[in-house]
């Protein structure tokens, strides 16, 4: 029982003593890899202690990837890196520029002795619920893309309540759960509203919104703008077999399909931001410089990044709605 050592009195919980010991015993190669620790009742016997402070020590040291679990047989010594005081389970839906963007700006912020893991599920329930399933008690924090993917909500409930946060997209459901989310419903509304003297030029509104991996929000909230200040609307699934009219709008989600609404009205020898207008969702660079500057509404995918890190790190109840600008280009 030489490498752990309880106190009373120390003012410190008994748990977290049994981690700094297993710590230091490793730092001093008195543990090495593929070391058995003691067993837990040997643990408890020895200190006077109950099975669940024991349990939350060797747990969290699991959780961090330091120590692992043979059923049966006990706790072993996985890793010596002790530095490492946090391992994040990080469930992407897919791999785009916005994400790279949110995730780059994760790891610049939230420091050195955090192991990151990342993950995609793309949009596919059973992929989803799988990668939830087999990482359930391997992290301290679990990061999770839920985007409108239904019956996930049981999978997520299966993980620490205390050790989940929700990115990007949230819902009713999932209210109990710490988040930094996009409100799309009020972002696409806020943008429209605040571009509106010149949305008044045109004759018709038209949303491309496929609906497959599109949030809700978007169409909702396109909608509500559009009927509360009268413009005529449309919402098509896809850009196909279609000519653009003079005096269009096109609200564009999918870079895709903005690619080819400038690819058509190219062939059209329509002139962007006169003729017709495009706003696009979300920020790149390129947009930047498309066919002259392509106006968006964007949600700040750095700040994303560094809030999440700062809820990570301060261990974050707080629900927060990440800012969203309209950004004025010649498009529009």
């Amino acid at each position: 029982m030489n490498v752990i050592s309880v106190q009373n009195n120390l003012g410190l919980p008994k748990y977290k003593q049994i981690i700094l010991s297993i710590e230091k015993a490793i730092e001093e190669e008195k543990l090495v890899k593929g070391d058995r620790l003691p067993s837990v009742n040997k643990v408890c016997l020895a200190f006077s202690l109950s099975r669940d402070t024991v349990l939350q020590g060797y747990d969290e040291l699991k959780k961090r990837g330091i120590i692992y679990a043979i059923p049966g047989k006990g706790y072993y010594v996985k890793s010596v890196e002790t530095t490492i005081k946090h391992k994040v389970f990080l469930l992407f839906d897919e791999l785009n520029i916005f994400k790279e963007d949110i995730y780059n700006s994760f790891l610049k912020n939230i420091g050195k002795n955090v192991q990151v893991d990342i993950f995609f599920h793309h949009f596919n329930l059973q992929v989803f619920q799988k990668l939830i399933n087999d990482s359930n008690g391997n992290y301290t924090k679990y990061i999770i893309m839920p985007t409108d993917l239904n019956d996930l909500v049981d999978a997520i409930k299966t993980l620490p309540v205390n050790e989940v946060i929700i990115l990007d997209q949230t819902n009713p459901d999932l209210k109990v759960y710490p988040a930094i989310y996009q409100n799309h419903k009020k972002d696409i509304f806020e943008g429209l509203l605040k571009g509106k003297t010149r949305l008044s030029k045109y004759k018709k509104l038209i949303l491309i919104f496929p609906g497959s991996k599109e949030p809700l929000g978007m169409k909702l909230g396109f909608e509500d703008f559009c009927t509360q200040y009268h413009f005529e609307y449309e919402i098509i699934r896809e850009f196909t077999d279609r000519e653009i009219t003079i005096g269009d709008l096109y609200i564009i989600p999918n870079d895709r399909d903005l690619v080819k609404v400038i690819e058509d009205a190219g062939n059209q020898n329509l002139k962007l931001g006169s003729d017709f207008g495009i706003i696009s969702y979300n920020e790149t660079p390129l947009k930047k410089i498309v066919a002259n500057g392509i106006t968006t509404i964007s949600t700040h995918f750095e700040a994303m990044g560094e809030i999440l890190a700062e809820m990570v790190l301060k261990g974050s109840k707080a629900q927060i709605e990440n800012k969203s600008s309209l950004i004025m280009r010649n498009s529009l």
